[in-house]
């Protein structure tokens, strides 16, 4: 005999019903009697005074106070392995909601939960009544042979209660459900808090990643095709230099090829340093910013003031939006304020920010709103909690300022 599979889950969701209810009378019951132990020992002692009451009285409350801290784990056993729902772990400050659900509402949780497991004893009970009669002796039954009436009714009382055990059991599950959420499970700005620091941390790697990926390819790039077109130009100028005796257009093809594998050098150093910077991991950002102010087309007045006393270099991560702040800077000076006859780039760091000052003598103008580039730089700096604000009147000057969190 197959059992349908709607009834076999109802009687899988009964069973584990009954259990955490039949689980959870043992752990709240357990205050209730420590409650009315110690409204016991108060009557006595105010009724009938005994030397020994204070005694009793100073190992009673411990006993509460322990009660009300240390059945927790136990509740968040119960709610774990027989309803799957996952309580989280309350720290000690937050005893109060501790002590409020162990001492307060478990009581009373207690209580119906003790009501409904009797409920379902009596109803068993009630329903095998006419099996239980077959128990009594035959002589009872003779003498009372009008007890077939009064044993039908508490059957059919019995089926009724039978009946309404299941829905009352899971009305009740989900009330204690329910209840240990809202007392012992994360407040809501517990939650957001725990869901801020979450998100940081895979923000935080995602940067890493991003950063880690851009290293890799710049050094795949540097070690192959670099090589490789280094290779090609050496080549051709040695063969530009030996073939003397070549037609003049052979000559000319190989000039050509010599300038464009030497063009093709230049572009592709330009992306490696655009990726990430070599300079950078090796001399540090102070050598990296140098160069790029070496390389702009206009002068460029840099000065960097970093601590020398500090324990350790700033964060890469950092490193690497300060170096491409100032980059992605002066290219937008030289791409769309050509007017500009100077830029000036001040790098300071004080505490735990670091501090990235970039302006020019442009026309102005700049909005961050309407260009992708200084949106997207914008979105570089808050990818590590930093700041950026811009200020670019109409008629200038135009100054960047960036901060960053730099933890020691």
């Amino acid at each position: 005999m197959t059992v349908p599979p709607r009834l076999r889950r109802a009687l899988v969701r009964l069973r584990r019903d009954i259990a955490f209810l039949a689980a959870g009378v043992t752990l709240h019951l357990v205050p209730l009697l420590l409650h009315v132990w110690l409204v016991m020992l108060l009557l006595g002692a105010v009724l009938d005074p005994d030397p020994e009451t204070p005694v009793v009285l100073a190992f009673t409350l411990p006993l509460l106070l322990v009660a009300g801290w240390g059945l927790t784990e136990p509740q968040r056993w119960r709610f774990r392995a027989l309803c799957g729902v996952e309580l989280p772990r309350l720290r000690f400050k937050e005893v109060k909601r501790q002590f409020g659900y162990n001492l307060l509402i478990g009581p009373l949780l207690g209580v119906l939960e003790f009501l409904l497991l009797a409920l379902l004893l009596a109803a068993l009970a009630a329903s095998l009544v006419l099996v239980w009669i077959w128990a009594v002796p035959w002589e009872w039954r003779v003498q009372h042979h009008g007890y077939t009436t009064p044993a039908s009714y508490l059957t059919v009382l019995g089926l009724v209660a039978l009946a309404a055990v299941p829905v009352l059991a899971g009305g009740l599950v989900r009330l204690e459900i329910l209840v240990g959420r809202a007392v012992l499970g994360v407040s809501r700005s517990d939650e957001l808090a725990r869901r801020v620091e979450d998100l940081t941390e895979s923000r935080a790697g995602a940067v890493d990643a991003a950063d880690a990926e851009r290293r890799r390819i710049e050094r795949d790039l540097h070690d192959g095709a670099q090589q490789r077109l280094v290779s090609l130009a050496l080549n051709l100028g040695l063969a530009k230099a030996t073939l003397t005796d070549l037609p003049p257009e052979a000559q000319q093809v190989i000039d050509a090829a010599h300038r464009e594998a030497k063009d093709a050098i230049e572009e592709l150093n330009n992306l490696v340093r655009g990726l990430h910077p070599a300079v950078l991991d090796e001399l540090g950002l102070d050598a990296a910013l140098s160069g790029l102010a070496a390389r702009a087309p206009l002068p460029v007045r840099l000065r960097v003031d970093l601590p020398t006393d500090l324990p350790r270099r700033t964060v890469p991560a950092v490193e690497a939006v300060a170096y491409f702040v100032v980059s992605e800077a002066l290219t937008n000076i030289a791409k769309h304020a050509r007017e500009a006859t100077r830029a000036e780039v001040t790098v300071t760091r004080l505490g735990e920010i670091l501090r990235v000052v970039v302006a020019d003598d442009g026309p102005g103008g700049a909005d961050p709103s309407r260009g992708t580039g200084l949106k997207g730089l914008a979105q570089r700096v808050r990818s590590v909690d930093g700041t950026f604000r811009m200020s670019s009147p109409v008629g200038g000057p135009t100054m960047m300022s960036v901060e960053l969190p730099c933890p020691m």
